[in-house]
């Protein structure tokens, strides 16, 4: 299969970002200044005195571009903790000092691969985490968390496969219409919804994933999880085993149409902190703006702060560029469906509450019955009027 394929298999059904007004786009260049050289932020962007003085943010995984907006936050002067496995530095607002730090928290073997929901109600210095939208529904009885703004509109969960041993696969529907094995992590729920879809059937699910390549290389027949913004990069240009396209098909292509990396806080602590993200979680949208639009410095910085860890797997500026196009290509990290960055349709969280309930009720998940969809995502920090930033055309 040739590279234009595997390309166009990723595509289908994903949304085409769209050019918007720049009102709400705010560029800052990057900057080697001193932290005490960075210009303070206008008086609705000061954050000292109602945010914590360091803002605690545990991450899903280690630093990498589908993270980006959050790191587009950290200004100059950042010191990392291998120890703690943390990033620290200056909160900034379109590269203007807010007043606090902020602290970016590794997920992940980092963390001994506790949920981030967990590790939210066990670290008190944690005060935001970043949790995809199911995983959010999972725990809204026992670790409940809120949603106030997605990183990305939509999740960049794929199934993946070798395209020349499966040639005539174009979807997941394909998978599931062959007897092949499905390679998927224990922890993940849009299996068990495409098999209750009957998109997928129950006996081709294997839970036995462990994010290594090794089972894919010795065993091109199955299909396994990825993300699209992570496996097939990793796959062609760092796996000296594989070294070939793959081909994958976005499981939101199939109508699993969750929310993904969203910024959440503790639902207990919502009101007590809420002061906080009024000023907060427009910023945050910014922020995300900002990369969609100009990633580069970003993940610069990002790729640097890998370099200083040698505990996390390698991450070259080549794949975080192209992770992040993948993103913007695919409509994942971009604007809602009304034209707004970074914020949550109420009739989509509700069916995505809908849909969930029932799965993770049978797979021993309560989520109680009175919960809405509004609930658990909400638009009460949101600006609206930010729009998506049109990427700036190359030098």
């Amino acid at each position: 299969m040739t590279q234009s394929r595997t390309r166009l298999v990723g595509v289908v059904g994903a949304l085409v970002a769209t050019t918007l007004g720049l009102s709400s786009c705010a560029y800052a260049e990057s900057t080697d200044a001193a932290p005490t050289d960075i210009e303070s932020a206008p008086d609705e962007e000061n954050l000292a005195g109602v945010c914590p003085e360091t803002v605690g943010v545990q991450l899903q995984w280690q630093p990498q571009s589908d993270m980006g907006g959050l790191f587009e936050l950290l200004g100059p002067g950042y010191t990392v903790d291998t120890e703690q496995k943390s990033i620290t530095g200056p909160l900034v607002a379109s590269g203007k000092d807010t007043g606090v730090d902020i602290t970016l928290k590794a997920g992940g073997p980092a963390i001994g691969f506790q949920s981030v929901t967990s590790q939210m109600y066990v670290d008190d210095s944690v005060m935001l985490g970043v949790v995809h939208g199911d995983q959010l529904i999972a725990a809204s009885t026992d670790q409940p968390v809120v949603g106030v703004t997605p990183l990305l509109t939509r999740s960049p969960a794929i199934l993946m496969w070798d395209p020349q041993t499966h040639p005539d696969w174009d979807s997941i529907a394909d998978i599931g219409e062959s007897a092949a094995t499905v390679v998927v992590s224990k922890d993940q729920i849009f299996p068990q919804w495409l098999v209750g879809k009957g998109i997928l059937q129950p006996g081709q699910i294997d839970t036995s994933y462990d994010s290594a390549p090794a089972r894919s290389v010795g065993d091109p027949s199955i299909a396994q999880q990825g993300f699209a913004n992570s496996e097939p990069y990793r796959y062609e240009h760092a796996v000296p085993t594989w070294g070939e396209p793959v081909a994958f098909d976005l499981v939101a292509n199939s109508g699993y149409d969750i929310y993904a990396s969203n910024v959440a806080v503790r639902a207990d602590r919502l009101e007590s902190h809420s002061a906080c993200l009024d000023k907060l979680v427009p910023i945050v949208q910014r922020a995300g703006a900002g990369f969609a639009d100009d990633p580069h410095a970003t993940n610069e910085k990002i790729v640097d702060i890998v370099a200083q860890d040698v505990s996390y797997n390698p991450y070259t500026m080549e794949q975080a560029e192209a992770g992040t196009d993948v993103l913007v290509d695919l409509g994942l990290l971009g604007h809602e469906d009304d034209g707004t960055f970074g914020t949550y349709d109420d009739a989509r969280t509700q069916r995505n509450l809908d849909e969930l309930r029932p799965i993770l009720t049978d797979g021993g998940n309560r989520v109680a019955p009175e919960l809405t969809g509004p609930d658990l995502f909400t638009n009460r920090f949101t600006d609206t009027t930010i729009t998506e930033c049109p990427r700036r055309p190359e030098p």
